[in-house]
């Protein structure tokens, strides 16, 4: 069963988000009351070889005249070089502002492309086609892209939102299993920061959507996205509640800094489910949450295949982690701002944190 998700805020054109399966076969149709002239298809190499020839023979059915861009794939690609590359493809192939970027892959060529999409002709339409389930629950949607600098993920961006976005769940059969487990943290995050029963039908039932149910999979990204459409309909720039969307990231975005980024070691994923459970155990340091919700999100994080434990992904130095989160897009004069929690379902943003009280937690964690 196809849904349909409506995508709506003050500052934005509204656009929809399809969820189901089999939607791959159908891009062109969908796309083409909007798609007048050139399209460009950016992807990377790895998704250009399983999904390119059927994303473009469904351009071609529908009279959409387009063509592939591919990138290398990994973290690595969000990077000035590589958006400088495409931007230069997108001239070359003579795109105007009444022409149309699909973004074909994983939350990195969502990122890429988008931002090459707000940056082109000083912004023209795209469409995400995201390939992943993290990217599909989370990065697709809400008009966030970025690339990164050596000193940060994702400093350099910009807000775009796409015309459409279309998540077919047939895409993710192809994922290895590491890559549905890591989208499987940012779905639990969803259920963490406001929906108490769709975490415990995450960490139940719905648990089969880890290992790669399709039905399970289809409710958890439906879900998923009403909750991310309703944040960003009401708070597209981040100057309020959509900040809880940020739940794990501040530590997870260090880990994944100290680790250089490196995704054969820590993808994101792994690194927002770890920084989950790390929040809601500094929650319940503070007397904020019960030791029990702490103790729940910990569990369904590990029946996940996902990391709990500092040192299940390498050695980290207290220090070197705080001056990673203070230079987090988040912080404020110097002091950390973190999304904590009151319980399971129950996120809220908490600024003005102390270091030193964050690094003592972390050295309790096992950070030297």
């Amino acid at each position: 069963m196809t849904s349909r998700i409506p995508v709506s805020g003050a500052g934005f054109r509204p656009y929809e988000v399809i969820v189901g399966r089999g939607l791959l076969g159908s891009l062109g149709a969908e796309i083409a009351p909007f798609a007048r002239g050139r399209t460009a298809v950016v992807t990377d190499e790895t998704v250009a070889a399983l999904h390119g020839p059927s994303a473009l023979a469904a351009l071609e059915a529908a009279g959409v005249r387009a063509r592939l861009l591919t990138a290398p794939p990994g973290e690595s690609s969000k990077s000035f070089g590589e958006l400088e590359r495409v931007l230069d493809r997108l001239a070359a192939f003579g795109l105007d502002r009444t022409d149309l970027l699909i973004a074909l892959g994983g939350g990195v060529v969502g990122d890429l492309a988008g931002l090459a999409a707000a940056l082109y002709m000083r912004g023209i339409d795209f469409v995400q086609v995201p390939t992943t389930l993290l990217a599909q629950v989370d990065s697709s949607v809400g008009g966030k892209t970025a690339i990164d600098t050596p000193r940060g993920k994702n400093l350099v961006g910009a807000f775009h939102q796409p015309r459409l976005v279309v998540a077919d769940i047939d895409l993710l059969a192809t994922l290895p299993g590491r890559q549905v487990r890591s989208g499987w943290a940012e779905v639990l995050k969803h259920g963490l920061i406001c929906d108490a029963p769709f975490f415990d039908w995450l960490a139940g039932e719905g648990a089969a959507g880890a290992s790669g149910d399709p039905a399970a999979l289809e409710r958890a990204v439906v879900r998923s996205v009403e909750i991310k459409s309703a944040v960003v309909g009401e708070d597209e720039r981040e100057a309020g509640r959509r900040a809880l969307l940020n739940l794990g990231h501040t530590f997870g975005h260090a880990l994944e800094a100290e680790l250089g980024f490196d995704e054969t070691r820590l993808t994101h994923g792994e690194a927002v489910a770890l920084g989950c459970v790390l929040a809601f155990r500094y929650s319940a340091a503070e007397g904020h949450c019960p030791p029990g919700d702490a103790e729940r999100v910990a569990g369904a994080v590990a029946a996940a295949g996902l990391p709990t434990r500092l040192a299940e992904v390498g050695s980290f130095d207290a220090d070197a982690l705080l001056k990673r989160m203070a230079g987090d897009k988040k912080a404020e004069g110097g002091r950390l701002t973190l999304v904590l929690a009151r319980g399971v379902g129950e996120a809220f943003v908490q600024k003005g944190v102390d270091r030193e009280g964050v690094g003592a937690f972390l050295r309790k964690e096992g950070a030297a």
